[in-house]
C-alpha cells in the first residue's frame, strides 16, 4: 500500500496528473480524497510509489488505467430534475419557445447539449419533459424527432451506465416523480428500472473532456453545464465558458447550476430571468 504521506512531492505529481487528465485541481490538503479514491487502484497496479504509478498510466497505450483514475476522481453526483425551479422554466417557457421556432419554420432542428452529463439523468430529464409537453398539446405541429439531445462526459464508466438507461431504485427515487417512472420506465431484474426506448433514443452520448475543442459537436440552441465548473480553477473556468459560447447559436440559452454565474462573461452572455430562474442568452 502506497503511503501518501511519505513524500509530499509525490503527492504534488499525482495532483498535477489528475488536473491534466480531468481538470480537477486538488491541493495537498485534499490528501484524504486521493487516498480514498485512488489508494486501491494504485495498490492493484503494483506500483511501488506514486511516480511509478503515473508512469504506468502514461505508458498504458489503451488508456485503461487513465480511465480508472478519471472514473475514481470525477464527481458523479446527479439526479432527476435537479433544482426544481429551472426545470419548471424549461417546461413552461424555454422548450415551448424552441418548439415554436420549429413550428414557424424559423428552425428546422433544435439541438440541446448536456455537458458533463454523468449517468444521464439530466439529458433524459429533458427528453421526458419534451414527451410531457407533446402529450399536453404544448408542442403543436412539432415532431419530437426534430429535437436532438447530445450529452457528453469524460468518464467511460458513467457513459456506459447512461447509454443503458437503467437505474437502481435509489437512483430512481432521487427527484423522479412516480408519474414519470410509471409512464416511461420498465421494471427490470435486480430491482432496477430501465427507460423505454422511445426516451433513450432521443439522447446520443459521446465521450468528451471539457478541455477538448468542442467545435466538432456543432452549434446548439440550449446548453446545460451545471454544477461542474465549481470544481475548476478560475483561469480554466473562463476558458471553458469562452469555448462553450462558440458552440451556442446567437440568442441560444445556457443553463448553469444554482451557485454558478456568468457575470464575468457579460461580453458574450446576457443574463435573463425566465419564470424566476436565471438563464444566460448568447449575445448576437
Amino acid at each position: 500500500m502506497v503511503d501518501f504521506s511519505q513524500n509530499e512531492s509525490h503527492l504534488a505529481i499525482l495532483s498535477q496528473y489528475v488536473a491534466q487528465a480531468c481538470c480537477i485541481h486538488l491541493g495537498e490538503e485534499k490528501r484524504y480524497l486521493f487516498e480514498a479514491r485512488l489508494g486501491t487502484i494504485i495498490s492493484e497496479s503494483g506500483a511501488r510509489d506514486i511516480p511509478e504509478f503515473i508512469q504506468l498510466a502514461k505508458a498504458d497505450a489503451a488508456g485503461r488505467l487513465r480511465d480508472k483514475i478519471i472514473d475514481s476522481m470525477t464527481t458523479h453526483e446527479t439526479y432527476w430534475f435537479r433544482d426544481t425551479r429551472p426545470w419548471e422554466s424549461l417546461e413552461n417557457s424555454i422548450l415551448p419557445h424552441l418548439g415554436s421556432l420549429l413550428r414557424t419554420g424559423t428552425k428546422a432542428r433544435i439541438r440541446i447539449l448536456c455537458a458533463a452529463c454523468s449517468s444521464g439523468q439530466e439529458p433524459y430529464s429533458i427528453a421526458l419533459l419534451l414527451h410531457k409537453l407533446q402529450a399536453d398539446g404544448r408542442l403543436p405541429g412539432v415532431n419530437l424527432s426534430s429535437f436532438e439531445i447530445v450529452a457528453f462526459d469524460i468518464s467511460p464508466g458513467t457513459l456506459f451506465l447512461a447509454a443503458a438507461g437503467r437505474y437502481s431504485q435509489l437512483e430512481i427515487a432521487r427527484g423522479l416523480p412516480q408519474y414519470w417512472r410509471d409512464s416511461f420506465f420498465d421494471a427490470t431484474p435486480g430491482n432496477t428500472w430501465t427507460l423505454k426506448p422511445v426516451v433513450r433514443s432521443m439522447v446520443s452520448f459521446k465521450r468528451r473532456n471539457l478541455q477538448d475543442d468542442m467545435s466538432s459537436l456543432g452549434l446548439f440552441d440550449l446548453l446545460l453545464c451545471r454544477n461542474v465548473a465549481i470544481y475548476f480553477q478560475e483561469d480554466f473556468k473562463k476558458d471553458l465558458f469562452n469555448r462553450l459560447a462558440k458552440i451556442i447559436y446567437p440568442q441560444g440559452y445556457m443553463m448553469l447550476g444554482g451557485t454558478e454565474s456568468l457575470l464575468s462573461h457579460h461580453d458574450v452572455f446576457a443574463m435573463e430571468q425566465v419564470d424566476g430562474s436565471i438563464f444566460y442568452k448568447r449575445k448576437p
